[in-house]
C-alpha cells in the first residue's frame, strides 16, 4: 500500500504533457495567445527554473512533442575523469550507470524530471510564463491599436484628473479594450466630460510603454472632423470627393475645402447635404462649432478667394515670392472677409497655405506698392493687420454668402 503512494507522489511530480497541452490550449483560446508563443516563453520558463539551482551553461534544452503529448527536459554532460563542474560534467562511473557503453569524451544527453526543481525555482518558472502572458496580452493590444491611429473611436470616460483636468477613457472591449489619455490640450474649450460618458475621439498615436500600449486621443484635431465627413458623406468615403485640406479652431470655427474630379458631383452639396443635414449632424458631433465648406481650386486666386467667405472678394493678387497674395474686398466687407479677432483670415491662411494680406476697395493705389516689412504686409497664421479704411467697417452680423452652418 505505501509502495502504491509512493510511486502515485512521484507520478504527481512528473510534467503532465496532455495537461500541458490542454493548458496552453485553454490559453489560446481564452486570451488569444498563440499556442507557439506560449510554448517559448515556457520552454524558457522551464530553462530558467532549472538553471536557478544548478550551474550549469547553455546545455539545457526542453522539447514539447503535442502530437506524442510528452514535455521533456535534457542537459549535456561531457563524461571526464575528474569532474570540476557537476552541472557540466559527469565521472565515466556516473556515465555507465546510464549508459553501460560510455566512453571519457563522450557526450550524454540526461532526462532532467520537474520533481528535481526547488520551491524558488518553480516561482522563477511560474514569474518567466506570467510575465510572458502580459507581453503577449499587451502585444496583442497594442497591434490592435496602432492600425486604429488616424480613426475615430468611441470611448467610456472612467476618470478626470481633479488637478489638470486630464481624463482617461476605457477604448475598444474585451480582452482588446485598453486605456486611453485625453489630454486637457486636447480637449475642446468648452465642452464638459464627467465619468462614465461616452465620448468619439480620434486616435492620434499610440506608443509602448513599460505599462503597456498608451492611446493618446484627441477632441481637437481636424483629422476628427475629416473622418466625420467619411463617416456622414458616402461621397468622401468612396472617394468621389476629396477633402483636400482642413483649418481648425476647435470649439469656435472650421474651413474644409473638398473637391471632385467628375464634373457631375457637386463636392460641397454632397458635404452639405439634403437641407444642410449631414453637414449639420456633423455640427451637433462638435457641440456647435461652426463648420464651412468651400471649394478647393488648382488656380490660387480662385482657391483664396473662396477660402475668404462669406466675404466678397474683388481681385486677389499673387505676389513675387508664391506663398503670398493681395486681397482686395469692398470697404463694407472688410472686416467680414477678416472675421471676429481676425478669425476668418486666419483660417483662410491656413487652408489655402498662404499669407493673406486683405485691404479696402478705398485703399490707396501708391500704398498697394509701397515695400513695406513683411511681417507688417502679410497675414500670418497666428495675426491679421487690417489697414485703415476711409470709412469705417461694418459689423460682422451681415449675413454670410458662402455655405457655412452652426451659425
Amino acid at each position: 500500500m505505501a509502495t502504491r503512494k509512493k510511486a502515485k507522489a512521484q507520478k504527481s511530480n512528473e510534467l503532465d504533457g496532455a495537461e500541458f497541452f490542454t493548458a496552453i490550449g485553454l490559453i489560446e483560446k481564452e486570451k488569444g495567445i498563440p499556442k507557439a508563443y506560449m510554448l517559448e516563453k515556457i520552454t524558457q520558463a522551464l530553462v530558467s527554473a532549472y538553471k536557478r539551482d544548478h550551474e550549469c551553461g547553455d546545455n539545457v534544452s526542453v522539447e514539447a512533442d503535442e502530437e506524442a503529448g510528452t514535455v521533456r527536459m535534457f542537459i549535456k554532460k561531457d563524461v571526464v575523469e575528474t569532474v570540476d563542474n557537476p552541472g557540466t560534467e559527469m565521472s565515466l562511473e556516473e556515465a555507465r550507470r546510464a549508459l553501460p557503453r560510455a566512453q571519457l569524451g563522450d557526450v550524454l544527453r540526461i532526462e532532467i524530471k520537474p520533481r528535481n526543481f526547488g520551491r524558488i525555482a518553480a516561482q522563477t518558472a511560474r514569474q518567466v510564463i506570467i510575465q510572458g502572458m502580459r507581453e503577449a496580452e499587451q502585444g496583442m493590444v497594442y497591434n490592435e491599436f496602432s492600425s486604429k491611429e488616424h480613426e475615430i473611436l468611441t470611448g467610456l470616460i472612467t476618470r478626470i484628473d481633479p488637478r489638470t483636468g486630464a481624463a482617461s477613457l476605457r477604448i475598444g472591449s474585451g480582452g482588446e479594450s485598453t486605456e486611453a489619455y485625453l489630454s486637457a490640450s486636447e480637449q475642446v474649450r468648452g465642452e464638459h466630460y464627467v465619468e462614465g460618458m461616452r465620448l468619439r475621439v480620434y486616435v492620434v498615436e499610440v506608443r509602448r510603454s513599460t505599462k503597456g500600449p498608451q492611446v493618446i486621443v484627441s477632441r481637437t484635431h481636424p483629422g476628427l472632423v475629416k473622418r466625420l465627413f467619411e463617416l456622414e458623406v458616402p461621397e468622401i468615403y468612396d472617394g468621389t470627393v476629396e477633402v483636400k485640406s482642413i483649418a481648425r479652431e476647435a470649439g469656435s470655427r472650421t474651413k474644409l475645402a473638398v473637391w471632385s474630379a467628375d464634373p457631375d458631383v457637386d463636392a460641397i452639396g454632397a458635404c452639405v447635404g439634403p437641407r444642410g443635414q449631414r453637414v449639420n449632424h456633423i455640427v451637433e458631433e462638435l457641440g456647435g462649432e461652426k463648420v464651412e465648406v468651400v471649394k478647393y481650386s488648382d488656380d490660387p486666386a480662385t482657391y483664396v478667394a473662396d477660402a475668404l467667405s462669406p466675404a466678397t472678394v474683388l481681385s486677389v493678387t499673387p505676389l513675387e515670392d508664391g506663398k503670398s497674395c493681395r486681397v482686395v474686398v469692398a470697404d463694407d466687407k472688410l472686416s467680414l472677409a477678416i472675421g471676429k479677432e481676425g478669425q476668418n483670415a486666419r483660417l483662410a491662411a491656413k487652408l489655402t497655405g498662404y499669407k493673406i494680406d486683405i485691404k479696402p476697395e478705398s485703399a490707396p493705389a501708391e500704398e498697394e506698392s509701397a515695400p513695406v516689412e513683411e511681417e507688417d504686409e502679410f497675414l500670418s497664421e497666428d495675426e491679421v493687420l487690417e489697414s485703415p479704411a476711409e470709412e469705417p467697417a461694418q459689423p460682422e452680423s451681415e449675413a454670410p454668402s458662402g455655405e457655412e452652418a452652426g451659425e
